[in-house]
């Protein structure tokens, strides 16, 4: 027996209502748990820039993740001009942890805010910043420590979104992001950033101190992480100029 239009019409418009409120509801069930698991993952990556707390992560727990998260890591926002922001566009309160960085990356420099973690243990100090950029076929981003002198890289931290394996998502490893470390990122007074060089097993002693050895197959999304890094350090001179203790060393000028 053929059902009328009008029927199909009304069973569908039924049909559509109850998916749309199971999958609703199945979203605020999941919603604070993705949250969370969201915020555990930033601040591991965050942690993750200084090499010494990297090699503990493996062998925390998420609350002693979170716990050593707060125990040496305070943060604040800072906008293009270097100004501190403590309010949203809203005028609610603003926390670096809960700025999107890849949302914000999307608007123009000068309308963005930019979150700056500062890493205190002890008498060690650095000072982390989110990096966002586009490898070869999406998204890459990562976290770069800078030393107190703001010249040197303490430690980063690359993840991607669609990189291809074996190649360009070597770039999540350890002894590719271990090749960061000690860097200049400065040199006269003037930023230099790090760069990853066209191929791969280019020996130490050619590469200096302002490059890194290269990806084998990977040039495009090496070539990515160079402008991210290079972008994102000259986004924060105003802040560094305003804020740190060593804000002579850093002369963000772009070569």
């Amino acid at each position: 027996m053929r059902q009328s239009n009008t029927y199909i019409i009304v069973f569908s418009l039924i049909l559509t209502a109850v998916l749309g409120g199971l999958l609703s509801g199945v979203s605020q069930v999941l919603g604070p748990t993705q949250k969370k698991a969201l915020d555990l993952d930033t601040k591991k990556q965050i942690l993750g820039a200084i090499p010494a707390e990297k090699a503990k992560l493996g062998e925390m727990s998420a609350e002693e993740v979170i716990a050593r998260y707060a125990e040496v890591i305070q943060s604040e926002v800072a906008d293009f001009e270097g100004n501190l922001v403590t309010t949203n566009e809203k005028g609610e309160p603003l926390l670096a942890e809960n700025v999107n960085i890849e949302k914000n990356y999307k608007k123009p420099a000068e309308q963005r805010v930019f979150p700056v973690f500062k890493y205190k243990n002890g008498n060690e100090m650095a000072y982390i910043l989110p990096v966002y950029g586009a490898g070869l076929w999406d998204a890459i981003w990562g976290f770069v420590a800078l030393n107190e002198d703001l010249e040197t890289i303490k430690g980063v931290t690359f993840s991607h979104k669609g990189e291809t394996p074996g190649l360009g998502a070597r770039i999540t490893e350890n002894e590719v992001q271990d090749r960061y470390q000690g860097k200049y990122v400065v040199q006269n007074n003037e930023l230099v950033s790090v760069t990853m060089v066209k191929g791969e097993g280019t020996p130490e002693s050619k590469l200096g101190p302002t490059k890194v050895d290269g990806l084998a197959g990977a040039t495009l999304t090496a070539n990515g992480i160079n402008a991210m890094l290079s972008n994102y350090l000259e986004y924060y001179q105003a802040y560094f100029n305003k804020h740190s203790k060593n804000a002579d060393a850093m002369s963000m000028n772009n070569q």
